[in-house]
């Protein structure tokens, strides 16, 4: 009886597979490490650029920042009254209680007035128009800022105020009427240029339009002349970016700037006041 002769195991040729596996794993995860270090988290970077900021200030070499644009879109606060905060917290952290920039957080007692309560009066009486986004308030080292921006209150390359506005802007005249806080109003635009019949540039157009509010506050609303003020910056004082029409439809506005309370006035001689003239001296002719 034959016996069936047994064949040796051919070796097989797709071992190389298992070593390309492996291969392709660490590649990816390789390429994934790579993707995941790229995408930085705007927010975080920002935060960790205020800590250095106001770490440094501390020891006097930076000195405090005065840029409007916000650290965040999503809060837009600017960096300016965000690193004031940050000053405070970190100087209460470590037992320096110091005192914030008048009104940077809220206003103080005293002269300056409750601006928090002031800000929740006008929250409470433009709820419609902020939900709109037609009106913004926000805190700054200065006090505070209530926004008219242009959607809502202008028409676009005018100065003269809608007239549908009015009534909100008189709910803002009459509580900022109850109390004598001295009002900086400032005139603001994107970076577009305007070229009309009645403005040939940015900078009339916002300086107009600070004077028509500053207009409105002392013919209609009673206002003394000496709590106002008005400025035009055109569009070097932007809180957003240009580079967007919703950032540019934030820049385009008119900033109500809450100071403090009105300055005493001077006691200045009236028009029944008649002028003492200054004795002349008697010139005493000697005997010829």
């Amino acid at each position: 009886m034959s016996r069936r002769q047994k064949h040796a195991p051919s070796p097989s040729h797709e071992r190389w597979l298992v070593s390309y596996a492996d291969f392709i794993t660490l590649l990816f995860a390789f390429f994934v490490v790579l993707y995941s270090t790229a995408q930085v988290d705007q927010r975080k970077v920002g935060k960790l650029a205020l800590a250095i900021q106001v770490a440094f200030q501390e020891l006097g070499v930076f000195q405090a920042s005065s840029t409007q644009v916000p650290l965040n879109m999503q809060e837009p606060m600017p960096f300016s009254t965000v690193q004031a905060v940050e000053n405070v917290k970190r100087n209460a952290t470590l037992g320096r209680t110091l005192s914030p920039p008048e009104d940077a957080l809220g206003g103080g007692g005293g002269e300056n007035g409750d601006l928090s309560r002031l800000q929740h009066e006008l929250e409470l009486a433009l709820s419609s128009q902020i939900a709109r986004k037609e009106i913004a308030m926000r805190r700054e080292p200065d006090g505070l800022v209530i926004s008219l921006r242009e959607v809502g209150f202008f028409e676009s390359g005018a100065a003269r105020m809608k007239a549908a506005s009015q009534p909100a802007f008189d709910r803002i005249a009459a509580l900022l009427r109850e109390r004598d806080y001295r009002l900086r109003i400032e005139g603001h635009t994107d970076n577009v240029p305007i070229h009309n019949g009645q403005f040939a540039s940015n900078w009339e157009l916002s300086t107009a339009r600070a004077t028509e509010i500053i207009r409105l506050l002392i013919v209609r609303d009673g206002f003394s002349p000496a709590r106002l003020s008005a400025a035009g910056y055109a569009e070097y004082h932007s809180v957003a970016t240009n580079w967007t029409a919703e950032g540019r439809g934030m820049n385009r506005r008119v900033d109500i700037v809450i100071l403090g309370h009105a300055i005493p006035a001077v006691s200045v001689a009236g028009s029944n006041t008649q002028a003492v003239e200054p004795p002349q001296a008697t010139v005493t002719k000697p005997p010829s």
